[in-house]
């Protein structure tokens, strides 16, 4: 027999020709496909090409070879990683040619599908079942048999088949359906329970469809189920469902269900019963609701409803109804939704409890809580609740307002969360020692950290409050704000200070205005006396205009550095402003970075973002950019490298700015109380005039902050400017 190409590629099976040692000879591009063996095969010997084949197929090729015209089989395979392959083939030979062709496909996935729908019915306990009406003859699947309990070669008929149901309303009942069904065509499913061959009592699910030809029926199939164990837990429950129904209604609970979808509302009669209602009176419950529930209360009953679906939470309502006799009474309502398979809302059940009784206790209990609450929330001192774990489980307004933060914020926080860092230590402390029961209350002085970071001064109170038993509850907290008092005694020694300080200005400012005036008034005059005396010459007179024009631009100088000073001092009403550091310092290194250049002067800043100072914007820049340029004009010459650095570090209260350099320095000891006098010069520079380290401290003070100075001559100088920080 030759081989066809055709045939064999486009052969719709996966097909292989072997030789008679077996060896592969061709192959369909179908068997490439199923096995994904292709390449240089041919020629090779079948079973070393294809290592994972049963045994089974081996021995029908063999006998094959051996005279056999056909054969057909099936087996599986376990292979070296424990999988099991299934597959059936067919053999076929040429005895002429001596050649061996074989069909041979991989049914793995069927014999799963087909092992998972017999596994799957006998874990359900189904079986099938089948009556040939003409022939009186009942057929049943091996399932059903084992459920009946009788053996593979037992043989029903349709009377035999009914005395396994169990006599009475079962028996007849499936007598009916059957008979129904031949002779009306009736399918039908229902629930009897058989008794099988050892005797067992079982329910069972029978389902049964029609089949006809020619109108009439001829045979009666369907499903026979075991449902024992449901239907009993069904049953079990119905009884647990009637003794939970008889206590409600001696506990004065009602049961309800809302159909979510359908807008319908179901009642128990318990329900009917608490609210004083006739469930014959009304069409439906909701009919029912809308006539008792009181007028104010039936809108957010509602709205709370809608809202328990929106957010997929729980269904929890105390509201009022109106009996018929006119008794308003309080119930309270607590529902669970129930969500189908797509995630949306299906059901609601939940209770209905009378609380009337309770509602009036907790109505008396809260007058006095209230008396009690009106105490605490009104108390013009600051008042908490502490848990025993440190968390704050109440606040009185005036706490908030001392503390600056809100009440939603401080309850459930931690005390350390808004203490001082230096005093948890001190507070964990005096807790454990509370706990320990060596103290029962405590009271102390201490700083306390605001919400804005701002430092108050309290006078704190912590007791012990007990319960019954004695053991601890939880903490009282009393609060007292003396930081306005702290504060005032502060802003009086510091007005005490500045008036210190004006006094010496203004002495200062009386003896420079008292001597220089005087000098430059001396000039003048006698400058204008030589004019008046006449007899110069030309030159002579020249000269003395000339002197004349440089004292009177000395004096106009004079009064503008006087008149300089005197801004600053009267300035210092000017509203402070949050300044950036930073910002400041770039600005003015833009203004001097060419002069540091051009004298060869390196400059380093090392400012961290974020420092906020208060003060007059052009105050602080004219500060650091005199500071700047004095430590540039009054570098050393003399060395190889010019070094200035500016640094700001900040601490609680202030922020600290040092400007350093390598230049000149001044000699300390002979200049101390001279740095920052006015018309002080400390080295011979023809532009040093004197005047502005007097003006820098002049604005420094004005903003309230201070300036220090080391320096050594030959090594540099330091400046150390102190600025309120901003809070």
């Amino acid at each position: 027999m030759e081989i066809n190409p055709s045939f064999l590629k486009n052969c719709p099976a996966p097909v292989i020709f072997l030789d008679w040692n077996l060896c592969i000879m061709d192959f369909s591009d179908n068997w490439v496909k199923e096995f994904g063996k292709s390449g240089n095969i041919v020629g090779k010997p079948f079973f070393e090409v294809m290592s994972n084949l049963p045994e089974a197929l081996k021995s029908d090729i063999e006998s094959c070879k051996s005279g056999k015209a056909q054969i057909t089989g099936s087996d599986k395979v376990v292979t070296g990683n424990s999988d099991i392959l299934w597959y059936s083939w067919r053999i076929g030979q040429c005895n002429k040619e001596h050649r061996i062709i074989l069909f041979l496909e991989d049914i793995t996935h069927r014999k799963i599908r087909e092992d998972l729908l017999v596994k799957s019915q006998k874990v359900a306990r189904i079986g099938g079942w089948q009556l040939d009406v003409l022939g009186n003859k009942v057929y049943w699947s091996s399932v059903t048999r084992e459920i009946l309990g009788v053996s593979e070669d037992f043989h029903a008929s349709v009377e035999s088949a009914l005395s396994f149901y169990k006599e009475g309303p079962d028996r007849d009942l499936l007598a009916q359906v059957i008979s129904d069904g031949i002779e009306k065509g009736i399918p039908w499913d229902t629930e009897h329970r058989i008794i099988n061959t050892s005797g067992k009592e079982i329910w069972v699910r029978v389902i049964g469809e029609v089949e006809s030809v020619g109108g009439k029926t001829v045979r009666l199939h369907g499903i026979f189920q075991d449902i024992d164990e449901k239907k009993r837990t069904e049953l079990e429950y119905r009884k647990i469902s009637e003794r939970h129904m008889l206590a409600t209604k001696k506990a004065g609970i009602g049961v309800w269900e809302y159909n979510i979808p359908d807008h319908k509302l179901k009642w128990d009669q318990n329900i009917y019963g608490l609210y004083g209602l006739k469930e014959t009176d009304f069409k439906d419950a909701f009919e029912a609701w809308d006539a008792c529930v009181h007028p104010d209360d039936y809108e957010r009953a509602t709205e709370m409803a809608q809202e328990a679906i929106r957010n997929r939470k729980d269904y929890i309502i105390t509201f009022r109804i109106k009996t018929p006799s006119g008794e308003v009474r309080w119930m309270k309502s607590h529902g669970n939704i129930m969500w189908d398979d797509n995630g949306e809302a299906e059901k609601m059940i939940g209770i209905t409890v009378d609380i009337t009784d309770l509602k009036l206790t907790q109505d008396q209990l809260m007058e006095s809580e209230e008396s009690l609450h009106g105490v605490f929330e009104n108390s013009s001192v600051g008042m908490a609740l502490l848990d025993l774990e440190g968390k704050f489980t109440n606040v009185n307004e005036s706490f908030c307002k001392s503390t600056g933060y809100l009440r939603e914020e401080l309850v459930g926080s931690h005390y350390r969360d808004v203490a001082f860092s230096e005093n948890v230590d001190m507070y964990a402390s005096l807790i454990e020692e509370f706990l320990r029961g060596e103290i029962s209350t405590q009271q102390m002085v201490t700083k306390h950290l605001g919400k804005h970071g701002k430092i108050h001064h309290k006078v704190i109170t912590v007791t012990v409050v007990k319960k019954t038993t004695g053991e601890i509850s939880h903490f009282l907290i009393q609060m007292v704000d003396i930081t306005p008092q702290i504060e005032a005694e502060k802003r009086l020694r510091n007005l005490l200070q500045i008036s210190a300080m004006q006094n010496e200005s203004l002495l200062n400012f009386a003896h420079i205005v008292s001597h220089n005036m005087r000098s430059h008034s001396a000039n003048l005059t006698m400058i204008t006396d030589f004019l008046l005396e006449g007899g110069m010459d030309k030159t002579e007179y020249d000269n003395t205009l000339d002197m004349l024009n440089k004292a009177s631009k000395g004096l106009n100088e004079t009064i503008s550095h006087l008149n300089e000073v005197v801004q600053i001092k009267t300035g210092q009403e000017k509203k402070m402003d949050r300044i950036l550091l930073k910002k400041i310092v770039n600005e003015v290194m833009g203004n001097v970075g060419a002069l540091a250049n051009e004298k060869k002067v390196k400059v380093e800043v090392d400012i961290p973002d974020g420092i906020e100072v208060m003060g007059i914007t052009a105050y602080v820049e004219s500060i650091v950019q005199n500071l700047l340029t004095n430590a540039i004009k009054y570098r050393d010459t003399q060395k190889k490298h010019c070094l200035v650095s500016i640094r700001a570090s900040q601490d609680e209260e202030d922020v600290t700015l040092d400007v350093s350099d390598n230049g000149l320095g001044i000699d300390m000891e002979a200049n101390r109380d001279k740095v920052f006098g006015m018309y002080k010069t400390f080295h011979r520079n023809k532009d040093a005039k004197g005047i502005g380290l007097f003006i820098t401290k002049s604005q420094i003070d004005s903003i309230g902050g201070s300036i220090h100075v080391e320096s050594e001559v030959g090594v540099g100088s330091t400046f150390r400017v102190k600025f309120i920080k901003a809070v």
